[in-house]
Order: structure tokens, then sequence, then C-alpha cells
């Protein structure tokens, strides 16, 4: 499989050693209040605001909405769409960027990837986020440098797209019969006989850490998604973000992976989060159903001046073609 080529640019950096913490720069609105007010004092016009932290509270517009090509498909064996399939509904459904599943491509060549991305720039669409599933939860360093190996991979595929942020994982034990076993207990199961979640903690730090310097060149954020295993939790997660401590790993927030205290749980990760997927379960979860309060969501990732994407993950049995546009509907009216 061709490699795409990576350019020694996109190392620049602009801002001096100033690196944030997202993909995406913030702009500092009480800087631009500041602004916008010094002028008619200045000429002894006395203006009137409103209270300091109504003027915060806002953004200036509301989240960009996108969906995840796993929403079309969901593993099922008679509804596997393209890629570029999955771009063209996205534009006619009206959503504003598409988030693509690694495991759903079908040609990872440098000439598939640059069509992808010309489909989405026709469309008006951003290729906004690209999720990959690894693992480094293996007493084995063989099959977690496999791992790595696979991650770098996916990082280089996503800066060919143009995409800022690649969802990672920290892998689980293993030791489940199969996902809808694991479902059925919650995400939890047992370690592997001998081993520590301590152990297990040290292996996913040492393979993130492996692949941050690949992540930095090309100007990609590892987003490190509550997703069962070390991850399941939100201090799973933070656990990991705080040990590394670098501006190329954060967090993917997922909705609907806290099966328990799931609103407590969105404070502690949002304040890391530079991708946000949300899921809907219209028809009945496959595994499960969450009752999940959008607005109350939206104001989690406001008070943390979150303005990211908010990616849609539907998850329900209902058709996509019906339950899509409703999950959209859904989300503008809460992230407006």
């Amino acid at each position: 499989m061709n490699q795409p080529p990576l350019s020694d640019r996109d190392q620049t950096r602009t801002g001096g050693d100033q690196i944030r913490s997202g993909p995406w720069p913030r702009i500092d609105r009480r800087q631009v209040l500041a602004g916008a007010f010094a002028a008619p004092l200045a000429t002894g016009v006395l203006a009137t605001t409103a209270p300091a932290a109504e003027t915060t509270a806002r953004s200036p517009r509301g989240n960009r909405i996108a969906v995840s090509t796993y929403s079309y498909w969901r593993y099922r064996d008679d509804s596997k769409l393209t890629i570029e399939q999955c771009i063209d509904l996205a534009a006619e459904t009206g959503f504003d960027g598409v988030e693509i599943l690694h495991v759903q491509m079908e040609d990872e060549s440098n000439a598939a990837l640059q069509r992808i991305k010309q489909r989405a720039f026709r469309h008006g669409l951003d290729l906004c986020g690209f999720s990959t599933h690894q693992s480094f939860v293996f007493p084995d360093a063989a099959k977690r440098d496999e791992n790595v190996r696979h991650t770098i991979r996916c990082i280089e595929l996503a800066y060919a797209l143009g995409i800022p942020t690649i969802r990672v994982n920290t892998g689980r034990w293993g030791t489940s019969k199969d996902f809808d076993t694991l479902m059925a207990n919650k995400g939890i199961e047992p370690r592997l006989e001998g081993y520590s979640d301590d152990d297990g903690f040290a292996w996913v730090q040492e393979g993130l850490e492996k692949c941050l310097p690949t992540a930095e060149k090309c100007g990609v954020v590892l987003g490190l998604e509550n997703h069962w295993g070390l991850g399941r939790t939100a201090s799973g997660v933070l656990r990991l973000i705080n040990a590394i401590d670098s501006p190329w790993l954060k967090a993917t927030l997922d909705t609907g992976n806290f099966l328990e205290d799931q609103y407590a749980q969105y404070e502690q990760l949002a304040p890391e989060a530079v991708f946000v997927q949300a899921k809907t379960y219209f028809g009945g979860g496959t595994w499960y159903t969450l009752d999940i309060d959008y607005d109350r969501v939206a104001t989690i990732l406001a008070a943390v001046d979150y303005r990211g994407y908010i990616s849609l993950e539907f998850e329900g049995k209902e058709s996509h073609a019906t339950a899509i546009p409703k999950s959209l509907e859904t989300l503008r009216k809460a992230f407006a």
C-alpha cells in the first residue's frame, strides 16, 4: 500500500513555542469585547454591557455537526456503503462534515484518498475525524509494536486526507468470548491472569508515546476515546492523558460509552476533548440504549468552551434513511 508523503513543512508552527491543546485555535472573547468597547469609551460614549458571565458563556456560533460513516453501516452485512457514498448522503442530509471509520475503507491508495478528499470538498464538507481500531493491552511487545505501526499508518492516512484528529483506543484485555458478551457485561471483563491494570496502563502509555512523534509531524491530534477496556471510564482516559502530558494527545468524548454516572463523566472528560461523538438510538440500540439529554451535554461542553465538531454515531435499529435526518435535527437543536 502506498504511504502518503509527509512534508517537513508541516512541522512548522506559528507563534513560537505556543502549542494549542487541540487542532482548532480558540479566540478569547474577552479580548474581542475589550476591543469592541474601547472606541466608544475613548470618545466619551458610555457603552452598556451585559454581565461578564453572560457575554463569555455564549459561543458566537453553534457547534458544527458531522456524521461518522459508521452511522450508515453499523457492521451490518447488508449495508456497508463506500466512504464516497457516505459523503454523498451526508451532503444530501445537510451535515457540515464527515468522520471516516478506517475499517470501512476499501482502498487506502493515495489515489483513493485524494478522490475521497475531492468528493468532500466538492460537497462543501469537512473531513473532520478518522476513527481507527487498535489495542496496546498485550503482554507481548511484538503485538504492541504491531499496533503502534498500525496507528502510525492511520495518522498518515488522516494527514493525507487533511483530517486533524484521529480516534485511538487503549484496548482491552480480550478475555470476553466476543463483543456481544462484552456488551452484556457492560464493557467489564476479567484481566489476563498474572497481570494488573497497572501493567496494562504502562503498555498503553508506551504505545501512545511511540506514536506521538508522527502525530506531531503530521499535525494530527490523537483523541483517546472512552471506548471500553482501560479507557472505559473518564478516569482511565485521563490517567493516560495526564501521565503523557502532550498537546498531541487529548480526548475523543463518546457520549454513548459511559454506562454509569454519564453526566459526571462527561464533565470530567470535557476539558480535554478535541472531538465529540454523539450516539443516537432510534429504533432501539444495537447492544443497548442510553437516554442522553443533549441539551445537558451541550451545556457541559459550553462550560469548557468546546467549539469543535459533534459527530453523529447512529447506533440504532431503524433505517439510516430516516434515523440519521432525525438525529441531525436533534443535534442541531441542542448545539445551536
